[in-house]
């Protein structure tokens, strides 16, 4: 049993007692080494964990997955069905269009913000300026709220350059926005990638979807050693 101090509404210190299952005489030996080499107690090295842990609750998560299809109509749908499944929560509803008309009109009529500034040319140099630019667009108009955002344009990107794409996708990786983002990309546009590009593609995101008709699939993905091969 750990005793923890807090401080009240009123400012003023209380103290409770914390039972933790499983904190057995090793564990507890393998802590009482690590606080007497800190100079810190116990029970300060367990209120901190427990501090940071209550803190890391209050922080918006900032997730970043890939979601594959290959139809219009099925994106179509599953935008609708995302933005019913929206309605009651505090959500910033938002997207970046492609010159994919008809999913934008869809978003356009469900009154998602479109974070677009300029429409994207392939000709555009600084493709992650241009990336930027609408990224932080959407960060203001957020007020900040949660973000919900389905990025649309880095499938017209990876049409003309799946190396550029994947460059694209590790940048933004690793400054995130607060919320979920979706990048969504055709499956016709990946058929020429290499096996590497792939890979890279996959790693640079937390989560990979497919979506089938109506029907979303979970991918996953790990290194296996070559004698799994005659395992399976």
């Amino acid at each position: 049993m750990i005793s923890l101090k807090w401080n009240d509404v009123y400012n003023k210190t209380v103290t409770r007692n914390l039972i933790i299952r499983g904190f057995d005489d090793e564990i507890h030996s393998q802590l009482g080494n690590q606080s007497k080499k800190k100079g810190v107690s116990i029970n300060s090295i367990v209120k901190d964990a427990v501090d940071q842990w209550l803190k890391k609750q209050d922080e918006i998560p900032k997730r970043h997955h890939l979601l594959l299809y290959d139809n219009e109509e099925s994106m179509q749908r599953l935008m609708k069905s995302l933005d019913k499944m929206t309605q009651k929560e505090d959500w910033f509803k938002c997207f970046v269009r492609s010159s994919n008309t008809s999913i934008t009109k869809v978003l356009e009529g469900l009154h998602w913000f479109d974070g677009t500034i300029l429409q994207y040319k392939q000709s555009q140099k600084d493709k992650m300026k241009h990336i930027k630019d609408i990224l932080q667009n959407i960060w203001q108009k957020s007020n900040s709220k949660e973000i919900l955002l389905v990025d649309f344009l880095i499938n017209d990107i990876a049409s003309s350059s799946i190396p550029e794409a994947v460059s694209l996708e590790k940048q933004y990786d690793k400054n995130r926005l607060e919320g979920l983002v979706f990048c969504a990309y055709e499956m016709t546009n990946l058929f020429n990638a290499s096996s590497s590009e792939i890979i890279e593609m996959f790693d640079s995101h937390d989560q990979v979807f497919l979506l089938k008709d109506d029907q979303i699939f979970k991918i996953h993905i790990t290194k296996e050693n070559t004698h799994k091969l005659l395992l399976s």
